[in-house]
């Protein structure tokens, strides 16, 4: 039934849709209905044999007819489901050196930390970006095949930089001579799919095309039906990427097509996990190999690997036990309690320009504070400016990517950051991508 007088001034329910109003959205229902009913089963209140709707057991956010429950229960999409082939045990880090894990104390929060301590921290982080080779180029390029899609008026803010985005991936890939058929696509964090539907549609005329799309969370309005009846190998595992063996996805057993690596805002450690995932054997020692021995195009028991583009963000979120980069972060007598804080203070770069009581003057800020007791805040106003914090974000984020810079040189690869998206569109906006680099 109709829940409110504003469905009667509502155009009527879409033709085969639902003809419940949803109050909270202001428009009908647009589940489609069965044979001469006028409501899904979600709002028919009850169904056919008199049998009520109960909430389901393991997902409140929809119901089941109570009848029905025991079946249900068998194929709900928020049932505990068995591993996928490819679930391994998690990926056991190898580096070259030996790790440094700085106890618990030493790992306070920045706003516990004295001016002495922050300033140490600002100084190691100059000395650690001075003189690094770790310039973010700028390239926002585009791709003809979201053109039409950039230019549809339906498209709201947020969808359209969205389509920004991928279609400077997809640019970067054509650029970097990686969006070829004969290719097998890896998408590591997927969500719905779309970065993997586009590079479909731009190479969907091609012969021998496969797509893995790899999300952990089961996900909503995914685009992979779309893809059911085209002539691509379309496959989607939900499976932490920690846990992945790409050597045992039967899909890359099928062909051993070469392997790209691609994403779009692979969160934190996420990145770190992905380049594991390409450019690491699980149980087998790379390190121990001399370097000039290793494949340029590594291959990871299935296809060889040919390259990647990753958009990053949320620095925030890596992790020293993920990373990759800690060989890199030991030689320069870094470790993970310095790790930790820069991780930290990465999120300046994004935040940093947002107003403080710096402005305040400092008897204003001390009042403020005492009340509020944001010593952070009370810290940073002191110490540097708004710019200061989104400089020494950015750095701190350059010397995280230097470490995974560094790491994929160790594989054979030549790594570079793009800026591949304008900041109106993502503050996020640095795309790292690799080759197999020249012998």
């Amino acid at each position: 039934p109709l829940t409110s007088h504003a469905a009667s001034n509502m155009a009527a329910p879409l033709p085969g849709r639902c003809a419940f109003f949803v109050e909270k959205k202001k428009r009908f229902c647009k589940m489609i209905v069965g044979k001469g009913k006028k409501f899904c089963g979600e709002h028919e209140g009850e169904s056919v044999d008199g049998s009520r709707r109960i909430v389901c057991p393991l997902d409140p956010k929809h119901t089941v007819s109570e009848n029905k429950l025991e079946n249900h229960l068998k194929k709900c999409n928020s049932r505990e489901k068995d591993k996928p082939v490819s679930d391994s045990e998690p990926q056991k880090v190898h580096i070259s050196m030996v790790d440094v894990y700085a106890p618990l104390s030493m790992f306070s929060s920045l706003c516990e930390r004295s001016r002495t301590e922050l300033q140490s921290l600002v100084d190691q982080l100059k000395a650690a970006v001075t003189g690094l080779d770790c310039n973010v180029e700028d390239g926002v390029l585009s791709h003809p095949v979201l053109q039409v899609e950039l230019s549809n008026p339906k498209n709201g803010d947020s969808a359209h930089k969205h389509l920004k985005q991928q279609s400077s991936i997809l640019g970067h890939l054509q650029d970097l001579g990686l969006l070829e058929g004969g290719r097998c696509f890896v998408e590591f964090g997927a969500g719905r799919g779309k970065l993997s539907h586009w590079i479909h549609e731009a190479l969907k005329t091609s012969q021998d095309l496969q797509l893995l799309l790899v999300e952990r969370c089961s996900t909503r309005f995914k685009v992979d039906g779309k893809h059911q009846d085209v002539g691509v190998e379309f496959e989607r595992l939900q499976v932490d990427i920690q846990h992945l063996d790409l050597s045992k996805v039967p899909l890359l057993q099928t062909k051993k097509l070469p392997l790209v690596g691609v994403g779009k805002h692979l969160c934190g450690a996420a990145t770190d996990l992905a380049l594991r995932c390409l450019l690491e054997r699980p149980g087998h020692e790379e390190e121990s190999e001399p370097r000039h021995k290793r494949m340029r195009t590594m291959d990871p028991g299935c296809g060889s690997v040919l390259g990647l583009a990753v958009a990053l963000c949320c620095h925030h979120r890596c992790e020293w036990r993920h990373y990759v980069g800690q060989e890199f972060f030991l030689k320069q007598g870094l470790g993970e309690m310095e790790f930790s804080a820069f991780c930290r203070m990465s999120s300046w770069a994004t935040c940093g320009l947002r107003l403080t009581n710096q402005d305040e003057g400092h008897e204003a800020a001390e009042e403020r504070d005492s009340v509020s007791g944001d010593l952070v805040r009370s810290f940073l106003c002191r110490f540097l400016s708004a710019a200061e914090r989104e400089q020494m974000g950015r750095r701190c984020k350059e010397l995280i990517d230097a470490g995974r810079l560094h790491f994929l040189k160790t594989k054979g690869f030549e790594g570079k950051l793009r800026r591949y998206a304008d900041p109106q569109v993502t503050l996020e906006n640095v795309l790292l991508t690799a080759v197999a680099a020249s012998p």
